[in-house]
C-alpha cells in the first residue's frame, strides 16, 4: 500500500472512490463550479484566520499601557493635623 497518498486518514482508493461518486452525483458541469466555490470558501477562510491571528498576536505583543494610580482619600489624621510652619517659638 502506498502510505504516502493518505489524507485525513484515507488512502488513494478510498478519494478516488469518493471523487468518482460526486463525479456521478453532481454531474460533469457541477463538478468544476462546486470545487471552485468551495476553493472560494477554504480561501476566505483562511484568509479570516489568519487576520484574527495577527490582530491576537499583535495585541498580544504590544506593551502595556502605564498605569494611572487614583487619587487616594486622606485620613483623619491627615486631616486634622495642621501643617507645620516652622518654628512656633521664635516670637
Amino acid at each position: 500500500m502506498l502510505y504516502s497518498l493518505w489524507v485525513f486518514g484515507l488512502g488513494f482508493w478510498e478519494i478516488a472512490a469518493i471523487l468518482i461518486v460526486a463525479l456521478l452525483v453532481l454531474g460533469p458541469k457541477k463538478l468544476p463550479e462546486l470545487a471552485r466555490s468551495l476553493g472560494k470558501g477554504l480561501r476566505e477562510f483562511r484568509r479570516a484566520t489568519d487576520d484574527f491571528r495577527t490582530t491576537i498576536e499583535d495585541e498580544a505583543h504590544k506593551p502595556d499601557p502605564p498605569r494611572v494610580s487614583a487619587p487616594q482619600p486622606e485620613t483623619e489624621a491627615q486631616i486634622e493635623a495642621p501643617p507645620a510652619q516652622g518654628d512656633d517659638h521664635a516670637q
